[in-house]
């Protein structure tokens, strides 16, 4: 009778080991397993894509799929290294650049025929933000909740604009001063935070989660520069003076831009 106990007792604890280890019908582990790689990244312009496509409560007609990957917004992407089923080791990196160029017509000087000649105002901007630290992982099943920290940098610079001009700055301009160029200074940020969320594997390795956090975030913008030209009946002179930068200071809760979380393990 006891060894009949005994074998019971064995086949119990190997069940309930066996009935914590997920797997599709197919036999592929649905959980990160340690040693696992992972890249996630904002899943909102996808599910909108789709609610857009499917109309799902709406009796308009579906849109142009042109601006499905255009959200620049929240552009984060995460990696993680499971260090232990439970563990993980996470990086977060941002890269953004962009220029924008706007174009207008104006009145050509001297000319009495209506020509027009092109201005032009160009914009750029940067930002690069990167971040690391840890996260652990609670519960069982498919859904998993996870909690950790990290710590951010960020680099930024702009808006800056430089503007052209069609018209020479001479006696036959009625402008006598104008901007040639605004440079803001470089922003350097630091930021420390604490997350908490979760994550529902809705196949093997792949999940879609959200995530709250709470932090620390100190920003400083160092001095630009403003150049303008001015015609003083003779000659153009350039002038560049220096414009005041800024601080900035942030404590509180953030949502991760509002972003819903598509993780890929593997």
């Amino acid at each position: 009778m006891k060894k009949l106990f005994a074998i019971l007792a064995a086949s119990a604890v190997c069940y309930s080991s066996n009935a914590q280890e997920l797997t599709s019908k197919k036999g592929f582990p649905i959980l990160p397993e340690a040693g696992d790689l992972s890249i996630s990244f904002d899943a909102v312009p996808f599910l909108d894509f789709a609610f857009d496509k499917t109309r799902i409560m709406s009796s308009s007609s579906a849109s142009s799929a042109s601006g499905a990957l255009d959200y620049s917004i929240a552009n984060n992407l995460v990696a993680k290294y499971m260090d232990e089923a439970n563990k993980a080791y996470r990086g977060r990196v941002q890269l953004q650049f962009t220029r924008e160029s706007d174009r207008n017509y104006v009145p050509k000087s001297g000319s009495t025929t209506g020509e027009t000649v092109e201005n032009t105002e160009a914009t750029s901007s940067s930002e690069i933000t990167i971040g690391g630290g840890l996260q652990y992982y609670r519960g069982k099943g498919r859904l998993r909740g996870y909690y950790g920290g990290e710590g951010l940098l960020s680099v930024g610079g702009g808006p800056s604009k430089t503007y052209t001009y069609g018209n020479a700055l001479d006696a036959n301009n009625e402008t006598n001063s104008r901007t040639t160029k605004e440079k803001s200074g470089m922003t350097f940020g630091l930021g420390v935070r604490g997350f908490i969320g979760a994550e529902y594997f809705f196949a093997p390795k792949m999940s879609i989660g959200a995530e709250f956090g709470w932090g620390i975030g100190f920003e400083n913008t160092g001095d630009g520069e403003t150049t303008t030209e001015t015609f003083d009946g003779s000659a153009v002179k350039t002038t560049t003076v220096k414009t005041g930068g800024n601080s900035k200071f942030n404590l509180g809760i953030d949502n991760a831009g509002g972003a819903i979380n598509l993780a890929i393990y593997f």
